[in-house]
């Protein structure tokens, strides 16, 4: 008998996210620089994909991508854009995942090659879906335009898209080459869309850092009202921690079964089907996220008042914490999202709480009967704040 031959290796990832104002401007180098840094003296092939919301908000996006790569034609080849439908509906098929796939095959796009797609979160996702499998992966450009894109999930290693009815059923896990956040594009956000994504910045401070929860909780009015500091530095300490957890936790590619940045997830991707994705992400997860934190000071891990700390942060920021289920079948169904979570997992059940505010504490089992309180005190109170 030959004995069993055995292989182990490393693979070392590095990937940066910048920050800049008018990317395409024609005297911004910054997007140059990243192809030249990956190969110089020698044009490298571009092919762009881009959410129409922002196509249609900033009109000459399309005109000015072509004139940047003419400008600096020595090292951008500008292959062809491709505008998609924005929102979780150009997830919510292979339609344009397809659309893509026969791009890349059109224009030669190879792996020494760049898809760069600039939307929202939904759309990244999508895209980074098709730049992974073509060739077994095609470099990737991110340019998110959303602040939960900015802050949450554009910084991370994952791409999806949706199937069975599941959210992010179909994905890899595929490092960008490059993330750049470009504060132009939140000017033309809708207040929701501004709101939204601060619901992940919420997450992280509640799991990890009690002085940028402190911060957010400081700047609460100054965020609703669109204050661009107040937001820039939200958008910046989110992506920090979140791009620490995925270098520092030991699990980037989620072997294992705790997620603590799914934090408030297991309902929100529940609603979100539940709704036929009319809810942004974020408000999902706000909603979410404080369910969960009601659920923990039910089973006696945090007290009243730190609930009602976090609670007041969520609504002076503007969210709607309602949960727009009525009927005893609609919450059965959303609670069905804990066992799909855990199949989602793929072994055993791991939800992260918290302990504190700033501090993140995993259980393996929920009380449904307690969570369906949890829910009818957060629709309670929701419901007394619209009255």
């Amino acid at each position: 008998m030959f004995k069993p031959i055995e292989q182990e290796f490393q693979v070392s990832y590095r990937y940066t996210l910048h920050s800049t104002k008018g990317l395409f401007d024609l005297g911004n180098d910054l997007f140059k620089s990243i192809i030249e840094e990956y190969k110089q003296n020698s044009r490298v092939k571009l092919l762009f994909v881009i959410d129409d919301g922002v196509a249609n908000a900033h009109t000459d996006l399309l005109k000015n991508i072509v004139s940047y790569c003419e400008k600096y034609s020595y090292i951008l080849s500008h292959t062809q854009s491709i505008v998609v439908k924005g929102g979780e509906q150009s997830k919510n098929s292979d339609g344009n995942v397809g659309e893509i796939l026969k791009a890349i095959n059109e224009n030669a796009i190879c792996r020494h090659s760049f898809v760069v797609v600039i939307g929202g979160g939904a759309v990244i996702d999508m895209a980074g879906y098709a730049a992974a499998i073509a060739h077994r992966g095609v470099k990737l450009i991110r340019i998110p335009t959303t602040v939960l894109s900015q802050n949450d999930s554009a910084v991370g290693v994952k791409n999806s898209i949706n199937a069975f009815g599941k959210k992010n059923f179909l994905g890899t896990f595929a490092p960008p080459y490059s993330i750049i956040n470009d504060s132009e594009f939140l000017s033309t956000l809708e207040q929701r869309d501004w709101i939204a994504g601060i619901a992940e910045a919420l997450k992280v401070a509640l799991i990890k850092d009690v002085g940028f929860f402190e911060y957010l909780e400081k700047h609460a009015e100054k965020l609703r009202e669109r204050d661009h500091e107040a937001m820039q530095y939200t958008i910046y300490k989110c992506a920090e921690i979140h791009m620490q957890h995925i270098s520092q936790g030991g699990d980037p590619f989620e072997s294992g079964s705790s997620r603590p940045l799914d934090f408030g997830h297991w309902s929100a991707h529940k609603l979100e089907h539940m709704t036929g994705y009319s809810l942004r992400h974020g408000e999902a997860v706000a909603k979410g996220i404080v369910l969960d934190v009601t659920y923990a000071h039910m089973i006696g891990l945090i007290s009243e008042s730190e609930l009602d700390r976090i609670i007041r942060v969520f609504e002076a920021i503007g969210f709607d914490l309602h949960f727009p289920v009525e009927s005893e079948a609609e919450i059965n169904r959303l609670l069905n999202g804990i066992e799909e979570f855990r199949e989602h997992l793929g072994g055993q059940l791991t939800i992260t709480l918290i302990s504190g505010i700033g501090k993140k504490h995993d259980v393996h089992k929920i009380d449904n009967f307690l969570m369906k309180k949890a829910l009818q005190s957060v629709n309670k109170t929701s419901n007394s704040k619209i009255l």
